[in-house]
């Protein structure tokens, strides 16, 4: 069992659907004993009787625009393991209508609240975190391809997105040091709650089956297998990339 023993913190479960809740479910096959966050009230009444299904170790609220809930993170962390092995950070955020109008009138609140829960947030866990990782610690960010190509509705996301990017990087060198690897995963458009707010998505899904060189569109377990092997020693001289999960279509042109 390539997990055996290891505790996973797992951010982002909204519902069955999540790619969080994927990876949650291949980590705890592989031996991981993990734990899940949810936002608030609403959503801890699904993710609840998930965790319970799954065997998860604990659940916790994380709204990471708040810097208690960091503190009590931690303070639950250590409560109940002591540490942590793997990080895996699957949430993001924008504003509805910065992603439906033109991307020259987002607004600068939105703007901010994008960078500040999409990529910010990553920073964020690093630091509350990294003292509490082994030497062959593993972090994870969930991204997508429309950081660096601008592709229809995504809009202040794909901003989001690259400063996410950016930010792993970063934090791969500075990390490094102590032996904690983080890298990305910019998994194909799946069928997500957080995909819902992407206008557009049902003709992406088209193209791909169409165009991309497998032919078909990816699904959580597939985005799974790659943050398996990225929380695994298979991955222990890998940090600083991004990994895609797309079927191809990242590499096609017009």
């Amino acid at each position: 069992m390539l997990l055996k023993g290891k505790r996973a913190l797992i951010l982002g479960v909204a519902n069955e659907r999540s790619i969080a809740w994927a990876v949650a479910c291949a980590f705890k096959r592989a031996g991981a004993r993990v734990g899940l966050s949810y936002l608030n009230e609403q959503i801890q009444k699904r993710v609840n009787p998930l965790a319970q299904e799954l065997g998860a170790d604990f659940t916790f609220e994380l709204d990471v625009t708040k810097d208690a809930h960091y503190q009590s993170m931690t303070q639950r962390v250590e409560e109940t393991w002591q540490g942590v092995d793997i990080l895996v950070h699957s949430l993001a955020f924008a504003d509805r209508e910065d992603l439906r109008t033109n991307f020259s009138k987002t607004t600068r609140a939105g703007f901010a609240m994008a960078c500040d829960i999409s990529a910010f947030s990553l920073i964020a866990m690093a630091h509350a975190l990294a003292p509490l990782m082994p030497k062959d610690g593993s972090i994870m960010a969930m991204t997508y391809h429309g950081s660096v190509k601008v592709l229809e509705g995504y809009n202040v996301m794909g901003v989001a997105k690259a400063a996410l990017e950016s930010s792993m990087r970063y934090l791969a060198q500075d990390l490094g040091q102590k032996g904690i690897r983080v890298n990305c995963i910019s998994p194909g458009p799946l069928r997500t709650l957080a995909a819902s707010a992407v206008p557009g998505l049902k003709k992406v899904f088209e193209t791909i089956e169409q165009r991309a060189p497998l032919r078909r569109n990816i699904s959580g377990e597939d985005v799974a297998g790659t943050a398996l092997y990225l929380a695994s020693p298979l991955s222990r001289g890998m940090t600083g990339q991004i990994l895609y999960v797309d079927s191809g279509i990242s590499i096609m042109g017009l």
